[in-house]
Protein backbone atom coordinates (compact mmCIF):
# COMPACT_ATOMS: atom_id res chain seq x y z
CA UNK A 1 0.00 0.00 0.00
CA UNK A 2 1.44 3.06 -0.97
CA UNK A 3 0.92 5.76 1.22
CA UNK A 4 -0.65 8.81 0.13
CA UNK A 5 -2.34 11.87 1.06
CA UNK A 6 -5.11 11.51 3.61
CA UNK A 7 -7.79 12.97 1.05
CA UNK A 8 -6.87 10.07 -1.55
CA UNK A 9 -6.99 7.49 1.44
CA UNK A 10 -10.38 8.73 2.49
CA UNK A 11 -11.50 8.50 -1.19
CA UNK A 12 -9.96 5.19 -1.66
CA UNK A 13 -11.54 4.05 2.18
CA UNK A 14 -15.01 5.11 0.20
CA UNK A 15 -14.74 3.03 -2.94
CA UNK A 16 -13.40 -0.07 -0.96
CA UNK A 17 -16.61 0.18 1.17
CA UNK A 18 -18.78 0.61 -1.74
CA UNK A 19 -17.24 -2.17 -3.89
CA UNK A 20 -17.14 -4.67 -0.57
CA UNK A 21 -20.58 -4.46 -0.51
CA UNK A 22 -21.03 -5.31 -4.57
CA UNK A 23 -18.62 -8.30 -3.88
CA UNK A 24 -21.26 -9.64 -0.73
CA UNK A 25 -23.77 -8.81 -3.00
CA UNK A 26 -22.78 -11.28 -6.44
CA UNK A 27 -21.09 -13.17 -3.64
CA UNK A 28 -17.57 -13.15 -4.76
CA UNK A 29 -16.36 -13.74 -1.80
CA UNK A 30 -12.41 -13.76 -3.21
CA UNK A 31 -12.67 -10.45 -4.28
CA UNK A 32 -14.12 -9.72 -0.94
CA UNK A 33 -11.26 -11.07 1.22
CA UNK A 34 -9.16 -8.66 -1.36
CA UNK A 35 -11.20 -5.74 -0.77
CA UNK A 36 -11.61 -6.33 3.37
CA UNK A 37 -7.56 -7.04 3.97
CA UNK A 38 -6.58 -3.48 1.38
CA UNK A 39 -9.42 -1.85 3.90
CA UNK A 40 -7.58 -2.79 6.99
CA UNK A 41 -4.03 -1.40 5.46
CA UNK A 42 -5.89 1.56 4.69
CA UNK A 43 -7.73 1.84 8.07
CA UNK A 44 -4.49 1.61 9.98
CA UNK A 45 -3.01 4.36 8.05
CA UNK A 46 -5.83 6.51 8.85
CA UNK A 47 -5.79 5.33 12.20
CA UNK A 48 -2.85 7.64 12.52
CA UNK A 49 -4.72 11.25 11.58
CA UNK A 50 -6.03 13.17 14.39
CA UNK A 51 -8.16 15.81 12.02
CA UNK A 52 -9.37 15.88 8.60
CA UNK A 53 -9.81 18.96 6.88
CA UNK A 54 -12.58 20.82 6.34
CA UNK A 55 -12.78 19.77 2.80
CA UNK A 56 -12.83 16.14 3.36
CA UNK A 57 -15.57 16.17 6.01
CA UNK A 58 -18.09 15.70 3.29
CA UNK A 59 -16.06 12.29 2.39
CA UNK A 60 -15.96 11.41 5.80
CA UNK A 61 -19.91 11.50 5.84
CA UNK A 62 -19.99 9.31 3.00
CA UNK A 63 -17.68 6.85 4.20
CA UNK A 64 -20.08 6.71 7.46
CA UNK A 65 -23.38 6.65 5.05
CA UNK A 66 -21.80 3.47 2.90
CA UNK A 67 -20.44 1.85 6.02
CA UNK A 68 -23.95 1.92 7.64
CA UNK A 69 -25.05 0.64 4.54
CA UNK A 70 -22.96 -2.33 4.43
CA UNK A 71 -23.61 -3.05 8.37
CA UNK A 72 -27.54 -3.12 7.52
CA UNK A 73 -27.15 -5.33 4.77
CA UNK A 74 -24.90 -7.92 6.83
CA UNK A 75 -27.03 -7.56 9.59
CA UNK A 76 -30.16 -7.84 7.68
CA UNK A 77 -28.58 -11.29 5.65
CA UNK A 78 -27.36 -13.01 9.04
CA UNK A 79 -31.08 -12.05 10.53
CA UNK A 80 -32.52 -13.79 7.20
CA UNK A 81 -30.04 -16.99 7.68
CA UNK A 82 -30.34 -17.10 11.24
CA UNK A 83 -34.29 -17.16 10.64
CA UNK A 84 -33.89 -20.04 7.78
CA UNK A 85 -31.73 -21.92 10.21
CA UNK A 86 -34.57 -21.69 13.20
CA UNK A 87 -37.42 -22.87 10.43
CA UNK A 88 -35.51 -25.49 9.07
CA UNK A 89 -34.59 -27.16 12.76
CA UNK A 90 -38.49 -27.23 13.66
CA UNK A 91 -40.30 -29.99 13.93
CA UNK A 92 -41.64 -30.43 10.17
CA UNK A 93 -43.66 -33.43 11.28
CA UNK A 94 -45.60 -33.52 14.52
CA UNK A 95 -47.22 -36.59 14.24
CA UNK A 96 -47.90 -40.04 12.53
CA UNK A 97 -50.71 -42.62 12.63
CA UNK A 98 -50.10 -46.17 13.66
CA UNK A 99 -51.61 -49.14 12.89
CA UNK A 100 -54.49 -48.52 14.93
CA UNK A 101 -55.14 -45.55 13.25
CA UNK A 102 -54.42 -43.60 16.01
CA UNK A 103 -51.51 -40.41 16.19
CA UNK A 104 -48.34 -41.28 17.83
CA UNK A 105 -45.26 -38.63 18.06
CA UNK A 106 -42.83 -38.97 14.88
CA UNK A 107 -39.61 -39.81 15.67
CA UNK A 108 -38.22 -37.30 12.89
CA UNK A 109 -37.33 -34.08 14.51
CA UNK A 110 -36.81 -31.93 10.56
CA UNK A 111 -33.76 -30.71 10.86
CA UNK A 112 -32.54 -31.31 7.64
CA UNK A 113 -28.84 -30.04 8.27
CA UNK A 114 -28.65 -32.46 11.68
CA UNK A 115 -25.20 -34.48 10.17
CA UNK A 116 -26.77 -37.30 10.93
CA UNK A 117 -27.39 -40.10 8.34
Amino acid sequence: MIIGKTHDNLIRLRDLIIEERECAKTLNFTGMNQVMAEKEELLQLLAHVQTIDQADKGIAAQIRHENRRNAYLFKATLGWIRETMEFLGKRSVTSTYSASAGTISAPVNGRLLSGRI
